[in-house]
């Protein structure tokens, strides 16, 4: 895709989040993180500030501790790089309620805009497809976009992966709670439960 047909990368995500309904959603580090609270700060969103690589995992976690709730991660193609390994235990797992979005923008946003790995020779619709993964996409039309928002309230036919070419575009920092307790003891009243 040239660079001039990439899509806006908070237009993408606030698409996304339009009909989220009841989905949980976990943030990747850095600006996944900031696009989602652009999006709209809500009492199951998992802001994860510094856990780089993690981002997977943690929704795995929560795809299966909630199996009856949509759970949804967004993050870059540089954490999802770091954290590539946690593909081949989704496909293992094949949690039916979770989808893993990567906002691919080909650069380190977080450390300086170097180039990423997917600028070159790595298709992480590939690596996530080769781990098991059967529903692996490349979305890159908002149309396409919005088609997927319906996939991701499925609860019985996951896991999904799909990569989404963005802008690199440096924009504001909008900043949800960076207190890990208030952000844990929130989503878990969203889901019914006391604090720990």
């Amino acid at each position: 895709m040239s660079k001039a047909n990439l899509l806006e990368r908070r237009g993408v995500v606030s698409a996304l989040l339009a009909a989220r309904k009841d989905a949980i959603v976990v943030g990747g580090l850095g600006a996944s993180t900031y696009d989602i609270a652009a999006a709209g700060d809500h009492d199951r969103n998992f802001y994860l500030w510094g856990a780089m690589g993690g981002a997977v995992m943690i929704g795995l976690g929560v795809a299966l501790a909630q199996p009856r709730l949509p759970v949804v991660v967004i993050t870059g193609d540089g954490e999802m790089l770091m954290g590539m390994g946690s593909l081949a235990t989704v496909g293992l797992q094949k949690p039916e309620n979770f989808t893993i979005i990567v906002l691919d923008n080909e650069v380190y946003g977080e450390t300086g805009g170097q180039a990423s790995h997917t600028a070159a020779t790595t298709d992480l619709v590939g690596v996530a497809k080769a781990c098991g993964i059967a529903d692996t996409r490349t979305l890159s039309t908002m149309a396409e976009i919005e088609a997927f928002t319906v996939c991701m309230q499925d609860v019985s036919s996951g896991p999904r992966f799909a990569s989404i070419k963005i802008d690199s575009a440096n924009l504001e920092r909008v900043l949800a709670s960076r207190d890990g307790n208030y952000i844990v003891t929130r989503i878990r009243g969203a889901l019914g439960f006391g604090p720990i």
